[in-house]
């Protein structure tokens, strides 16, 4: 089982997506370590293609910075033609690996039965799941926004006791503002953030979900990341195509660690 993550820690933490070679990130993530040279202000984890888990890995090893998967199967090993096993994200070294992605529920079909199955195992072969719950335009439109995130979070963490429950990550990403350049106010972020720790206090424990550490995903840059972090209930961010730009997301970094120092 994956170790306990410290109480509400700041984290920032680079999605690259479909970006990157093996030596491009080796490249990119040399960068960003050279940035880091002064200290971490916060958590950092960094989130590479499978093929560029290796080359990245060697370079952040021992830095502070963590490494981490875009996904994982649930199974440990078996026939599952261009799937990963946590074990292998183990054995390449993460320690994170991103569950339930938007671009995965609503551009690949998975649904909350599958996240919930990679959750149970992203956390029997050690690894810390960052759990992605957030709605779409529609849903948002019609007012179900609260009613999606209750659902998506329930389906996850159902049956799940607090120390695992604390041991998982979980990021609000509104479909609406992932790679649109739109971004929840703050307000809207905040709110979004107390109904899934409220669904939390009701599905794993009372009290449980101000223990957890829920990251805001969409569209996050080093122009809005500071105003953000003024909410006390965003601990951080998931960070999608600013994480590919070093100087932009460090300032983002700096800003998650400003927050937590006031």
């Amino acid at each position: 089982m994956s170790a306990a993550w410290p109480r509400r820690p700041r984290l920032v933490a680079g999605n690259w997506k479909m970006n990157r070679t093996a030596p491009d990130g080796a490249a990119l993530a040399r960068e960003m370590v050279t940035l880091l040279a002064g200290g971490r202000p916060c958590e950092i984890a960094v989130f590479p293609p499978f093929t560029a888990l290796e080359s990245v890995g060697g370079v952040v090893r021992g830095t502070g910075v963590h490494l981490g998967a875009q996904d994982l199967h649930p199974e440990p090993h078996g026939a599952f033609t261009g799937s990963i096993a946590g074990p292998m994200l183990v054995a390449a070294g993460c320690r994170f690996v991103i569950i339930g992605h938007s671009e995965r529920r609503h551009g690949l079909g998975e649904d909350d039965a599958l996240v919930a199955r990679k959750v149970a195992a992203a956390h029997r072969d050690g690894l810390t799941p960052i759990v992605c719950v957030g709605e779409t335009l529609a849903e948002r439109e019609a007012d179900r926004a609260a009613e999606v995130l209750v659902r998506q979070v329930a389906a996850a963490f159902d049956g799940m006791t607090p120390a695992v429950a604390c041991a998982t990550v979980i990021a609000y990403e509104p479909v609406w503002a992932i790679g649109t350049g739109k971004v929840a106010t703050v307000e809207q972020a905040t709110e979004m953030h107390r109904v899934v720790r409220a669904t939390l206090d009701r599905v794993v424990a009372p009290r449980i979900g101000a223990e957890v550490a829920i990251l805001y995903g969409g569209s996050v840059n080093a122009g809005n990341a500071a105003s953000l972090f003024a909410s006390e209930d965003l601990d951080g961010a998931l960070v999608g195509g600013a994480s590919l730009e070093p100087a932009g997301f460090w300032r983002i970094v700096a800003a998650a660690g400003g927050a937590a120092a006031r």
